[in-house]
């Protein structure tokens, strides 16, 4: 089997994706240790941009994703709220201009599912990033703790 390897893996994945979000609402951006893609998402009284940023492993063959959301709300009086959201993002909109005449939908997953599309595709794998792993321990001890706490409540107070 003949496979790229190493750099020329990375850019093959790059160009793949670039190729997939050609037409598409998604902005293709190349960076130094992989590539973000970006969308704007229509909010009523506001705006969204999500970026999903993949950071490559080429000699693991591995990657990473993360969701970077800014959004931008006005609220009353003219003020605005500014929000940054990283991690992994899950969520759905849907809006529509008063007229009727315009639609607009957006799903976090369908960037998730283009980009591990052409990832799987070409044999790579994703990673969790770091923030993920260390949420996922700390839950698991929290669990753990909250298990344990039970436990002696009930043995201290079985009549």
């Amino acid at each position: 089997m003949n496979e790229p390897s190493g750099a020329h893996a990375a850019d093959e994945l790059r160009a793949r994706v670039a190729a997939a979000t050609a037409g598409t609402p998604y902005r293709y951006r190349w960076t130094e240790r992989g590539f973000d893609l970006v969308v704007d998402v229509p909010l009523p009284g506001g705006r969204r941009v999500h970026t999903y940023r993949v950071v490559l492993h080429p000699a693991e063959r591995t990657c990473t994703l993360t969701d970077v959301v800014h959004t931008h709300e006005r609220g009353p009086f003219g003020t605005t709220r500014k929000t940054v959201e990283t991690g992994r993002a899950r969520y759905r909109t849907w809006s529509r201009s008063l007229d009727g005449s315009e639609r607009h939908s957006f799903s976090a997953a369908d960037g998730h599912r283009l980009i591990r599309g052409v990832t799987e595709e070409l044999g790579w794998r994703e990673q969790k990033p770091a923030a993920q792993k260390a949420a996922l321990v700390a839950g698991a001890v929290g669990g753990l703790v909250a298990l344990g706490t039970l436990i002696a409540l009930a043995v201290v107070l079985w009549p």
